[in-house]
């Protein structure tokens, strides 16, 4: 008898070996490195697909910049006017002397204007030029008008088959593209460089090629909106990682940033960064202006905290819990930065754009009293006064006062909506999840949580703000509770 229970004891504990291991060598991903598995097949080379395609950036009342994707020799010069089909304007000819992208201004435009465009290229062995098709793009809006813009999460394109399927992120691309807004905000984590980090391919061409295959989904909506982006952690676009050379990640990546995405430079119509990086110059990470009715602001942390703001690339994830989150800032410069852009603006509506409260953690307004953001260690002590001296008011209290509308955040991968003191605190939907998950919907115990995918279409009128959370699905995802294009839930703010 003792002999038979023995035997059944050492099975019972074998086979807790066996599970436990297994368990394990599951896990082992997920807690020892955050960047495992991560997808760096990205391509070296512009797809012939993409030669001659284009992207808006930084409209103004009177301008706007046009980035064209070109091969070494290639020559673009864009026709434009206010009538479709019928140009009376041409830029000079620009010429791609190695390859890189070319950068079209087009000046002397009229506020509050329509204008319809044609980009022409020539490669260095043809002799004609080619036309492409007909776009279109707004300048700056009056006050009293009506116009769009779009919004959406992190897409995560190397996370594939986990967050990220490249046909349905097309799918959200095109649904974008029908409601033709005027700009297009992502909202980091679409540039991930941490798998090049950790195999050491520390090259600008290896992180072009991360910045250059996102061109292939935001060239769709970029073509006739202006794209605008926000920096997120994993693109590990952070000074921590600086090293005083050229060829520190940090560089390289706010390098291609800047060479494939006509982003703002700080002058007399978009507030900004106006201090300069060593091998970079404008950073161009954090940005304001007004469109219409709306102020549109974006912040950054992870450009000016001297330590990782959330994930250090290649290291033990189990490390985030050790260290102090008051580190973490936006820093004293883009802090009265920041409030003296809130401060001047007689806007009606005001928008704040930055990928997540403090930069890490989860959750929305469950984060927002917490150190720089509002004032108080994670026991519930106020320290803002002693950590921050010089500052006024901690973030969110500071954004209560200037009457900010919406705060617009991603990092979380899903949809969420909460108030806090008046302040709309929004979640972006990742774009191109055809898991259609709801992560991290533990963090939020208030307010109102849905799945991925899609993103957000906002309307600014006279009268109030509009939001729509316009979904995405795959055609063999459809059924008639999930309509790909159709509105999953909105909600309106008046003033």
């Amino acid at each position: 008898m003792k002999r038979r229970t023995f035997w059944i004891s050492a099975s019972l504990l074998t086979t807790a070996i066996v599970l436990l291991a297994g368990f394990w060598l599951l896990c082992k991903p997920c807690i020892t490195n955050t960047t495992a598995n991560i997808n760096t097949n990205y391509p070296s080379s512009i797809d012939t697909g993409q030669i001659g395609s284009s992207i808006l950036g930084s409209a103004t009342n009177n301008s706007i910049r046009i980035n064209t994707l070109a091969e070494k020799g290639m020559s673009v010069f864009v026709n434009y006017g206010i009538k479709t089909g019928s140009y009376d304007n041409k830029t000079d000819t620009i010429t791609s002397q190695s390859g890189e992208p070319i950068a079209t201004n087009i000046t002397g435009l009229q506020s509050n204007t329509k204008y319809y465009y044609q980009v022409n290229y020539k490669e260095s062995s043809e002799s004609g030029f080619i036309s492409k098709t007909e776009y279109s793009f707004y300048t700056q809006r009056s006050t009293g008008s009506t116009f769009s813009f779009g919004v959406q999460g992190d897409s995560h394109p190397e996370r594939a088959g986990k967050m990220f399927n490249a046909d349905l992120y097309n799918i959200t691309m095109q649904n974008v593209a029908k409601t033709a807004p005027d700009s297009y905000f992502t909202m980091g984590d679409d540039f991930s460089i941490e798998g090049l980090i950790d195999k050491k391919q520390q090259t600008q061409s290896a992180v072009d090629s991360v910045y250059l295959y996102q061109r292939k989904f935001l060239d769709v909506i970029g073509a006739n909106s202006s794209v605008y982006l926000v920096n997120g952690n994993h693109e590990q676009a952070a000074k921590y990682l600086l090293d005083g050379t050229a060829a520190s990640f940090p560089v390289l990546a706010a390098k291609a940033r800047n060479n494939f995405y006509p982003l703002p430079t700080p002058n007399s119509f978009f507030g900004g960064d106006t201090q300069q990086v060593d091998n970079v110059g404008y950073l161009k990470d954090y940005y304001s202006f007004q469109w219409g009715d709306a102020l549109f602001v974006t912040i950054d942390p992870y450009w000016h905290s001297d330590t990782a703001v959330d994930n250090t690339a290649g290291s033990d994830s189990t490390s985030k819990g050790q260290r102090d989150l008051w580190n973490n800032t936006l820093g004293d410069i883009q802090y009265q930065w920041f409030k003296q852009t809130l401060e001047n603006s007689h806007a009606k509506y005001k928008f704040v754009f930055t990928h997540h409260v403090l930069g890490t953690g989860r959750g929305g307004i469950e984060e927002a009293k917490l150190y720089e953001w509002g004032g108080y260690n994670e026991k519930g002590v106020w320290e803002f006064n002693t950590k921050r001296p010089g500052w006024e008011l901690p973030i969110h209290q500071l954004m209560v006062k200037n009457g900010v509308t919406i705060f617009f955040q991603g990092h979380d991968h899903l949809f969420a909506k909460q108030t806090l003191d008046g302040i709309i605190y929004q979640e972006v939907p990742n774009p191109a999840d055809n898991t259609y998950s709801t992560f991290n919907q533990d963090a939020y115990t208030s307010g109102i949580t849905m799945p991925n995918s899609g993103f957000l279409n906002v309307t600014v009128s006279d009268s109030q703000v509009k939001v729509d959370y316009v979904r995405s699905f795959l055609p063999t995802d459809e059924s008639s509770a999930n309509i790909n294009d159709s509105v999953g839930y909105s909600y309106t703010v008046t003033k």
